[in-house]
């Protein structure tokens, strides 16, 4: 991580101990920092088990109605939320695991991850972000990631 994006990231930690967080802008954040193009946070409905879409940038409107409700264990952001931990990938577009739903692809990103926002084991939502490239997160990203969605699961208690 370079220092530009290791100050970035303490940035964003900073932003999320204020009292009025805007969703979009600590998206858009995290999208900078980690040099990528697209992005989402889903909050997960404690009472339907659902995750509900808060904040998105970089995907097709077509494509909103397919991710706004995602149930624990579809796609990536619900494959994430499900193990409780980061689910990556190097190339969205030639994966053939089925981790990502069909729809995806027509993001036409190509590197992802998806986080779980975990505080104490319980799970509050999932953040993640993707590039118009091929590319594996590294460990320390994906630790940075992690705190992120920590401290985010924090500013939703407050």
């Amino acid at each position: 991580m370079s220092d530009k994006q290791g100050l970035t990231v303490d940035a964003i930690l900073t932003n999320l101990k204020q009292s009025n967080i805007e969703w979009q802008q600590v998206l858009e954040n995290v999208i900078s920092a980690f040099d990528c193009t697209t992005g989402t946070i889903h909050f997960l409905d404690q009472g339907t088990e659902l995750l509900q879409i808060q904040a998105h940038k970089g995907i097709p409107p077509f494509l909103i109605p397919k991710l706004s409700t995602i149930p624990i264990g579809k796609g990536m952001a619900g494959i994430a939320a499900e193990r409780k931990e980061a689910v990556e990938m190097c190339n969205l577009q030639t994966d053939d695991s089925g981790v990502a739903r069909p729809a995806a692809k027509e993001t036409k990103v190509e590197g992802s991850i998806a986080v779980p926002m975990l505080l104490n084991g319980k799970l509050y939502g999932t953040l993640g972000i993707a590039k118009p490239v091929p590319y594996d997160f590294t460990e320390d990203e994906r630790n940075s990631l992690l705190k992120i969605g920590e401290e985010m699961s924090k500013a939703l208690l407050a």
